[in-house]
């Protein structure tokens, strides 16, 4: 049973996410204030937090920095994107503003918690395979697989594919993307870029059905 730990002061919101991760068969944890969470952490690890920011004492920004290693979704009133952005590029995995619906809150979770499961079923060994759930990619033989089929990459597609699988769920700016695939691909460019990621994510779909590119507005592009 994955637990989850619901970090939030507002007991309305809070029971109802209790609520409605009990009946998705997790189990629920409570901290008020972001002290608490801290004391909550040092006797269980959750699979998982949902991080309210207006928390008494010790915010949820100065809390997240010492949240690592745990998958972290943060829920806020807060709309402005700068906010979100900084939040996501000092360790969240994702941000849902308040309201928010259920439903897509729950699976948001699930698609967290089962990047965290492949991450620690991905065996060690050849350094050329990078897995993320079922698809997997073959960095020296330019090979992509899932759902039982196969795709042939470019060098420049499967490098940038292999930066973004090597951080699902975290943004990753053009920028960073161009200088981590530049010393072995400097053909590709910031005006490429684009359309080598266009090419990347019509692969994937033809394997498995599933968009696993999101573009970012303002940041860049992450793997789902």
């Amino acid at each position: 049973m994955n637990v989850i730990l619901i970090v939030d002061d507002d007991v309305t919101i809070g029971n109802m996410l209790e609520e409605a991760l009990k009946d998705e068969g997790y189990k629920a944890l409570r901290a008020y204030s972001g002290t608490e969470a801290l004391m909550v952490l040092e006797k269980e690890k959750p699979d998982l937090i949902l991080l309210d920011l207006m928390l008494p004492g010790l915010s949820g920004e100065e809390l997240l920095p010492r949240l690592s290693g745990i998958p972290v979704i943060v829920l806020s009133a807060k709309t402005d994107i700068d906010n979100k952005v900084k939040l996501l590029y000092n360790g969240a995995c994702d941000y849902m503003t308040k309201p928010f619906v259920i439903s897509e809150l729950l699976a948001r979770i699930a698609v967290q918690l089962r990047i965290s499961a492949a991450k620690e079923q991905t065996p060690a060994g050849d350094n050329s395979i990078i897995s993320e759930g079922a698809v997997s990619l073959d960095t020296a033989l330019l090979k992509l697989t899932a759902n039982g089929g196969e795709a042939t990459l470019t060098r420049t597609e499967a490098a940038i594919l292999a930066i973004l699988m090597q951080n699902p769920g975290r943004p990753l700016s053009r920028s960073t993307i161009l200088d981590r695939i530049s010393e072995n691909t400097p053909d590709c460019t910031e005006r490429s870029l684009k359309q080598h990621i266009s090419n990347i994510r019509k692969k994937l779909q033809a394997l498995d059905g599933i968009d696993h590119i999101e573009a970012i507005y303002g940041i860049g592009f992450k793997y789902i």
